[in-house]
């Protein structure tokens, strides 16, 4: 599936000001230019949680200026919306903003004053570049999808995946860049938790020693903490359920060799659609120590069987068949599918979601 995630979080601040400090004295002044306005209303709001509410509607004179002073109690993600033409997003902490922008030209965009708020500009022009390519691979694929051009399908995929990877390097240089700004924290929607665990486990830390007792980054660290034993690095928890001939059958009975954990099941199409290529996999590398342990979350025993025959799956297969009831899915925190982790022959973690050229890559880099 292509698809993008992008968040912009709300947060909330605790203040401390140090010796010689100047003290915040709880309003932000937004002001600035924008040429060319007519009828548009300029509405400032603000992100709470998952939500916007508006602030006000701000007043524009004739030369197309504006001046509003903000009351704020906690540094938060505001956004300046002029009509439906332009949304400019702002970071706002302790420092006044000033907004310039055209309506005539869209590139003339300029913040000044508010570190914060230049930090997010960044983070807008990372997602709109990720966004178009984003874009343009969904039009290739409903193409590719409408001649059934199976080729060109699996570029799309390939290249779709090689896209999220390049772009998580880019937010997370883009954050490096960012010296602890709490506008970091809008960009860490951007990334895939799973993949980038430790990067965000690092970060999320350091946040929380600048801005300590702030609510969104202790929600971040708990997040994180469910995320801990499912992390690169750590023991695969055991799984036990029965094979198809109902014996118990445990993941640590494979221990030794490398493990690919798949979760499928007979009506998931895209797993179904995956499984030639990983049964294409499993018969070049199994001599060589790779093995697959299948967990199904099927309903029904006959169409966990009848998939598994029709595949020619012929490595371990297991499944309580109930669906993401399922034991295994809950202590995997599994809530879609394909899904997969692979382990080495201690047992531990070594990647996730592996499919098409992503898993040969890796199994190439294992045995080849």
């Amino acid at each position: 599936m292509l698809r993008t995630y992008f968040a912009v979080i709300f947060t909330v601040f605790l203040f401390s000001c140090e010796k010689g400090e100047q003290v915040f004295d709880g309003t932000v002044i937004v002001s600035g230019k924008i040429d060319n306005i007519s009828d548009e209303k300029l509405v400032l709001v603000q992100f709470i949680d998952d939500r916007t509410e508006v602030i006000d509607t701000l007043s524009v004179n004739a030369n197309g200026k504006f001046d509003y002073t903000l009351s704020i109690e906690t540094p938060g993600f505001y956004e300046l919306n002029i009509g439906d033409q332009k949304s400019v997003r702002l970071a706002l902490y302790h420092e006044d903003v000033e907004v310039n922008y055209d309506l005539k030209n869209e590139n003339s965009l300029v913040i000044e004053g508010s570190e914060d708020s230049k930090q997010m500009l960044k983070v807008q022009g990372l997602m709109d570049e990720y966004q178009k390519k984003i874009n343009d691979l969904n039009d290739a694929y409903y193409e590719a999808m409408t001649n059934k051009d199976q080729e060109a399908i699996k570029e799309i995929q390939s290249n779709a995946m090689n896209l999220e990877g390049d772009h998580a390097v880019k937010v997370k240089q883009v954050i490096d860049e960012m010296n602890g700004s709490f506008a970091s924290l809008a960009a860490i929607g951007m990334l895939n938790p799973k993949n980038e665990f430790i990067y965000l486990d690092e970060l999320v830390t350091k946040l929380d020693e600048k801005y300590p007792d702030t609510r969104m980054i202790t929600t971040l660290k708990a997040q994180l903490e469910d995320m801990r034993a499912l992390s690169i690095g750590q023991l695969a928890p055991e799984i036990a359920l029965p094979n198809p001939e109902g014996e118990l059958t445990k993941l640590s009975d494979l221990r030794g060799k490398y493990v690919l954990i798949d979760f499928w099941a007979a009506w998931c199409k895209p797993c179904r659609e995956e499984n030639p290529n990983v049964v294409r996999l499993y018969n070049m590398y199994n001599e060589k120590g790779f093995e697959v342990f299948g967990v199904s979350l099927d309903r029904t025993k006959e169409a966990w069987v009848q998939a598994i025959a029709d595949d020619q799956l012929d490595w371990t297969q297991v499944s309580d068949l109930k669906y993401f009831n399922s034991e295994a899915a809950a202590t995997y925190q599994i809530n879609a599918i394909p899904a997969t982790y692979l382990i080495d022959p201690d047992g531990k973690i070594i990647a996730k979601d592996l499919r098409g050229p992503s898993l040969e890559n890796k199994l190439k880099e294992l045995f080849d």
